[in-house]
């Protein structure tokens, strides 16, 4: 019997398999959308898969567009009617769209989509200045059972992911959530401006936006809303104080409706590569983002879930009609 030799058959198996890698990557020109204007989280995001997706060569080409409005309102709309059936396209979206189309009444809902995955997530925090009164997730919690109205909340816009957060505080306290008298901000700047003026009793955001004062000492953080103490950090837990407050900001990309199975597969395989390549990782690290990846149909099932959630909220805030 012949003997294929050794040195030969390597080299057919490098071959074979350096014909085999570049094969998923070529065939995948994708496009993504940010339904955001750019150098926001969304257009961040959509722009960090770029690279990532063609650094680890899962995709040989990414062409990122924005399509700003009304929280993704726009975006979305146009996604869900101009790219059905097109299993080269996705869009990048989060936690911020499910308040925007609850509350701008959109007729295209995120039912519409096709879930791929969740990517990352934000824990949250609220900070006063460093000489309030108020030192504990517990002092603020009195303070908004004693007289809810007299207790000011800055934070991002309304029906935001601030917003929902200081209903779902005033909800786990006891207080009415419709009472809550939260000041929407912008831009961060004009936010922490407020908060170390005085001019609001606290402020909500992102952990890392107010990070650095933290830090310096001109913000003391009262609370975090992860589940569980956050490694290497003294900023308690809402839970861990008593208070039942567990949310995140959390970003993720999806897939217009109508594509096949397979096209959802595909895409599906080539975020799940993209997620687990050192290029993402280092991008992670960099931005400060957790690693919150969810697939398949957990992330369904966390997307339908999170939409009740949110929207209930909402309603208890008067911001969408029940």
């Amino acid at each position: 019997m012949f003997q294929f030799p050794a040195r030969l058959a390597g080299a057919a198996v490098a071959l074979t398999l350096a014909a085999a890698t570049p094969a998923f990557a070529q065939q995948l020109e994708l496009k993504l959308m940010a339904p955001a204007a750019p150098g926001g989280g969304w257009d961040q995001t959509a722009r960090s898969m770029q690279q990532a997706l063609v650094a680890s060569g899962v995709a040989r080409s990414v062409q990122v567009t924005n399509v700003p409005g009304a929280g993704g309102s726009v975006g979305i709309a146009q996604f869900v009617n101009g790219a059905k059936g097109d299993g080269n396209q996705m869009m990048v979206n989060g936690f911020v769209m499910v308040g925007a189309l609850a509350m701008n009444k959109s007729p295209v809902t995120l039912e519409q989509v096709t879930p791929i995955a969740r990517l990352t997530e934000e824990i949250q925090v609220i900070v006063v200045p460093a000489n309030s009164p108020i030192k504990t997730a517990q002092d603020l919690a009195a303070a908004v059972k004693a007289d809810i109205a007299k207790v000011t909340f800055a934070g991002g816009s309304a029906g935001g992911v601030d917003h929902v957060m200081a209903a779902l505080f005033a909800g786990a306290v006891g207080a009415d959530a419709k009472k809550i008298n939260y000041i929407p901000f912008s831009g961060g700047g004009e936010s922490l401006a407020a908060i170390l003026g005085g001019k609001v009793t606290a402020g909500i955001s992102g952990l890392s936006e107010y990070e650095g004062q933290i830090k310096s000492g001109k913000l003391r953080a009262i609370g975090v809303t992860s589940g569980k103490r956050i490694a290497g950090s003294d900023i308690p837990t809402f839970k861990e104080q008593g208070i039942d407050l567990v949310i995140a900001n959390w970003r993720s990309v999806v897939a217009p409706p109508g594509i096949t199975p397979e096209q959802k597969k595909t895409l599906s395989d080539a975020v799940e590569k993209m997620v687990k390549s050192d290029a993402w990782k280092e991008i992670l690290k960099q931005k400060g983002w957790e690693d919150a990846y969810l697939g398949g149909d957990a992330f369904a099932d966390f997307l339908k879930k999170e939409t009740v959630r949110v929207t209930d909220v909402l309603k208890s805030v008067g911001l969408v009609k029940s």
